[in-house]
């Protein structure tokens, strides 16, 4: 289908630029920008006056829930959620059931993915076999079926012989290995993040040092192996740090921060509120604005929305028993608008870190604006404002830290591979 977005603001968040341009699109295809292609005639017209167009997001994290967790949520109902949230490309964890350890699992997942004609789906492959840390999963086989990297989602592999020879063979292909750096020992049982809130709320605390030695024994083996490893969900400013000594070093490394840490610390939990029961957990102001920092100088490469969602049984029971997690594809622009807006960053700058450079991250051709790129763009209105409330939300799963919060940027169009796969009526 030709489309033809008009009147629009266009956002390049890898020049940081905006300029006032129309954007045309034929055969799945950006094929002009600023002025139509000779003989070219829309079948479909996007008004996106008063709107910006910018490049599809890319998530770096969204459980599907598919297959084994239907009653949480389903693919159909989260790649709705995607596209209306402006997501055009996401990557979902291996933590499914069964886990995503064997090809014909990952082909039955991109199968289904791709039946329903909406958003570009990678699976990363589990890195040991059940996410058990004790047997290396066939990690060739498994790019072949599709997946783009290898990750042990929440599950830390405990022996190091384990996840030395994981990153051997990792590096040996080029392969991403995702590691959450987080210590299984010391974070055992925790719930909060330990400091003066936990210890008011009488919770067991996830210390700082969990994160951080696990940091530490990553950096080791990355030394050894030479192996590329993306951090996901890093959660405090002592973490931070580490990572920026290690990209200085010149370790190949890249990371990412759940969109909730962005703007929320422990003190928000408040009095036992499980919507805030989050994994890694929040943690304090000073850890909040380190996140903010690392984002604006490029030592955090990615904003994910850590999506997660969680049957609203879960979450009704006691803090410290609620299922952690928290829905977030239909409010990763919002809040990253938002963050631009409060920290006095460059709305291209901003986004950037949920296009392009998540698309890096994936070494994907994706999140960017330019004649002959795939056409997946998001058409949002930056000024226009919305209420979080379950009513609105098109994910299966409705709790989240934001409920009831007015959030910048409303997503208006979503475009995938050229197909006008969502628009808000």
């Amino acid at each position: 289908m030709k489309i033809h977005i008009e009147g629009g603001t266009l956002i390049d968040p890898v020049a940081g630029s905006e300029a006032r341009a129309d954007v045309f699109i034929d055969e799945g295809k950006i094929a002009a920008i600023g002025t139509a292609p000779a003989g070219f005639d829309a079948a479909k017209r996007v008004d996106a006056k008063g709107r910006h167009i910018m490049p599809g997001l890319v998530d770096l994290s969204a459980r599907l829930r598919e297959p084994g967790y239907e009653y949480r949520a389903t693919l159909e109902s989260e790649t709705a959620a995607a596209l209306a949230g402006g997501v055009t490309s996401l990557v979902c964890p291996p933590d499914t059931e069964p886990v995503l350890d064997e090809p014909g699992l990952v082909d039955m997942l991109k199968f289904r993915a791709s039946s329903l004609e909406r958003v570009h789906v990678y699976p990363l492959g589990a890195l040991t076999v059940g996410l058990k840390g004790q047997v290396i999963t066939e990690m060739v086989e498994l790019t072949e079926a599709g997946c783009i990297g290898f990750s042990q989602a929440d599950v830390p592999v405990v022996d190091t012989q384990v996840l030395l020879r994981a990153l051997q063979y990792a590096s040996t292909y080029d392969y991403t290995v995702w590691l959450r750096p987080q210590d299984a020992y010391l974070a055992k049982g925790g719930v909060a993040a330990s400091g003066a809130v936990a210890s008011r709320l009488g919770l067991p605390g996830v210390p700082v040092a969990a994160e951080t030695i696990a940091l530490h024994t990553i950096f080791e083996l990355m030394r050894v192996t030479g192996a590329r490893v993306h951090l996901p969900q890093l959660s405090s400013a002592a973490g931070i740090a580490l990572v920026r000594e290690a990209k200085a070093e010149g370790l190949r490394v890249t990371c990412d921060v759940s969109a909730n840490h962005v703007h929320l610390i422990d003190v928000d939990i408040g009095y036992f509120d499980a919507q805030f029961r989050l994994d890694p957990p929040l943690r304090g102001q000073r850890d909040r604005e380190a996140i903010r920092a690392g984002l604006a100088d490029g030592t955090i490469d990615a904003i994910a929305s850590n999506h997660t969602p969680v049957d609203d049984d879960e979450k009704l029971l006691p803090f410290g028993e609620a299922t952690p997690g928290a829905t977030g594809l239909e409010l990763l622009l919002s809040l990253t608008v938002k963050w631009a807006q409060e920290a006095r960053i460059p709305l291209a700058k901003a986004l950037s870190r949920i296009t392009a450079a998540p698309a890096d991250v994936l070494r994907l051709p994706a999140g960017r604006i330019e004649v002959g790129a795939v056409a997946d763009l998001c058409v949002f209105d930056a000024s226009a404002h919305w209420r979080v409330e379950p009513r609105v939300l098109k994910s299966q799963g409705h709790n989240t830290p934001f409920l009831g919060y007015e959030l910048p940027g409303h997503v208006m169009a979503t475009i995938v591979a050229g197909r006008l796969a969502y628009e808000r009526v």
